[in-house]
């Protein structure tokens, strides 16, 4: 096991692809497990190696200008019970229920997955009932090693102490948790970020107020649509934009929201991306696109030897889970196409109910609804919330939808750091939104506080003059406040996409403008524009083909009076040849009407 990581280490992320990606992202994420610092169970000497990789990638970092979110992405019993989290908790062999096909090798995962970091899962009544302090502690212990390891080093931005607990989690204790992770990380590295998962849980009941004062915390919530019923490209549309109002309520009752994942990915087709040779019951929900395995580039090229290689010449095989996804013969699966609607309006068009996988030639349209899929997010992320981390940087195989370097080569999303200032970023969303945002003081904020907010930006707008300082010094009370909302929302409208946010030293947040969607505000976005394939109907194709017939009749008809003189003394004893016209008769062959004798059908 140890040996094949270190293949895997050594040709996954390499420095290559961090100065690639410092061209393109000023931040990367990324996952550790807790058993490279604190190694546990079968974990013992399976890692080894492993922080020497982590060194070398953050000194990469520092080289190139990078920054790095340290997240612990596997706890000890698992935190959800997902792959990811180090061990799929929850999983049971159902061979022996097998009588045919004999010898059929099955398990099932996902119909009973559990997680036990916080305890013992009690699956009848969905609760823990004890709380497991060791598994906690040794996490706490954990951040110290990490926090002890790196605090001095320039390229890290902070950490994530547990990626995704799952939504069973309890609450109270999971607080608890993130309050004494943070105090350690700010006794020894008081300048990192910390960055706290929502538990999927992302409400303002739940969260709003929680560490209210703390600096530098964020809440880190995950976006995907893969998940989510099969629908028109409208809906995804409508869903990435709509976001943009719960990541401002989230930043209002909170503070700053920070995307920690999301994908382009519409639907589940990725190969194992629901775990080996498995998938959730009743996924896929559309039969998924397939490409040949041997030509995608895969590290699985560089395995040790061939127990690892994919069979070319075999169907899916063994172990089977609740659901599918594998290779068969050489044949990956992979996110399906996007199809041009031939129904009208792609707003409103059908087309993607009965497409199938791969789109005819001259019907992908894939790349555009992609595009503009990206520049939505984009909008809806990092126009509101704090920043966001795309997942993942490359794939195993070639998926873009997954993949933010092959998107980047596709052009879905804009090939540089600076692409919040790209206007068809900056209007992505402005059909959805119909009256976006405002940036307004809280209620209940000190007049000092609010001053400084207002000073701040009027000094960064340029429009400080001589009596600006006097007259913050004589506004309060609701005078202050008017023109705070004014000077304040003008700013974070003309340099939101540069990066501002509405925050002005904690006193303002965002709330919905309620303004009149108008022309002005809209870019000419291609899925607003009607994308026709126009069909041929069965009518047209009918008398297109009759037409032909009697066209290629009448030629061979003429082709044979010239060359055969049989079928030409034949066709001169009938009624043909009584023909007045001098122009068809030279057409086809037969002599002046005056030098002929007529024959008599009478």
């Amino acid at each position: 096991g140890n040996r094949q990581l270190k293949v895997h280490w050594e040709t996954w992320v390499t420095k290559e692809h961090i100065e690639k990606l410092s061209k393109v992202v000023n931040s990367v994420r990324l996952p550790v497990g807790d058993f490279m610092y604190s190694p546990y169970g079968p974990y013992v000497g399976c890692t080894d190696g492993a922080l020497e990789y982590v060194d070398e990638l953050l000194d990469w970092a520092s080289e190139y200008g990078l920054s790095v979110l340290l997240d612990i992405h596997a706890l000890k019993g698992s935190q959800n019970g997902f792959d990811n989290s180090g061990q799929s908790m929850g999983f049971q062999w159902t061979s022996i229920l097998n009588t045919e096909p004999a010898g059929l090798v099955t398990f099932q995962h996902w119909p009973i997955r559990t997680a036990e970091w916080m305890g013992t899962f009690d699956i009848i009544n969905i609760s823990y009932p004890e709380i497991n302090h060791e598994n906690i502690q040794h996490s706490l212990e954990v951040i110290k090693k990490i926090v002890k390891r790196y605090s001095g080093h320039p390229a890290v931005l902070g950490l994530e102490p547990v990626n995704e607990p799952w939504q069973f989690t309890p609450i109270k204790e999971l607080k608890k948790f993130y309050w004494d992770g943070y105090l350690i990380v700010k006794e020894h590295a008081p300048y990192w970020k910390y960055i706290m998962h929502d538990s999927f849980r992302f409400d303002t009941e739940i969260w709003g107020g929680f560490m209210a004062g703390c600096p530098d915390r964020a809440l880190d919530t995950h976006i995907y649509q893969a998940w989510a019923d099969p629908s028109s490209r409208t809906f995804f549309y409508a869903d990435a934009c709509a976001r943009k109002s719960d990541i401002a309520k989230m930043e209002a009752a909170f503070g700053p929201v920070v995307v920690g994942e999301w994908s382009l990915a519409t639907d589940n087709c990725a190969m194992w991306l629901n775990g080996f040779n498995d998938n959730l019951p009743g996924f896929p929900r559309l039969p998924c696109k397939y490409m040949p395995c041997d030509k995608q580039p895969s590290y699985h090229n560089h395995t040790l030897n061939d127990f690892t290689s994919l069979d070319p010449n075999s169907p899916l095989q063994g172990p089977y889970g609740t659901g599918m996804s594998g290779p068969i013969f050489n044949q990956c699966p992979t996110t399906r196409d996007w199809l041009k609607e031939s129904s009208g309006d792609p707003k409103t068009g059908s087309d993607w109910i009965k497409a199938p996988p791969e789109a005819p030639p001259r019907r992908d349209d894939t790349d555009n609804v992609m595009r503009n899929l990206a520049r939505k997010k984009i909008n809806a992320f990092s126009g509101i919330g704090h920043g966001f981390y795309f997942w993942n940087f490359q794939t195993d195989l070639y998926e873009p939808s997954w993949s933010y370097m092959q998107a980047l080569e596709r052009d879905w999303i804009p090939n540089s750091q600076d692409f919040n200032s790209d206007p068809k970023v900056a209007n992505a969303c402005a059909a959805e939104d119909a009256g976006e945002f405002q940036c307004v003081v809280k209620r209940n904020q000190q007049e000092s506080s609010v001053r400084n907010g207002l000073r701040y930006a009027i000094f960064a707008s340029g429009k400080n003059t001589s009596t600006t300082d006097h007259d913050l010094q004589e506004a309060s009370g609701d005078d202050l406040m008017d023109w705070a909302n004014e000077e304040l929302s003008d700013y974070w409208s003309k340099h939101r996409m540069d990066g501002v946010t509405c925050d002005f030293g904690g006193i303002a947040t965002l709330v919905e403008a309620n303004r009149t969607f108008t022309e002005e505000y809209a870019y000419d976005d291609d899925e607003y524009s009607p994308v026709y394939i126009t069909g041929t109907s069965t009518t047209t194709v009918l008398l297109l083909v009759v037409a032909g017939s009697l066209l290629g009749g009448m030629f061979g008809f003429c082709l044979a009076m010239h060359f055969s003189p049989t079928f030409n003394k034949r066709v001169r004893h009938t009624i043909v040849g009584n023909v007045h016209n001098p122009v068809l008769r030279s057409s086809i062959a037969l002599d002046k009407f005056e030098d002929y004798e007529p024959v008599n059908f009478g």
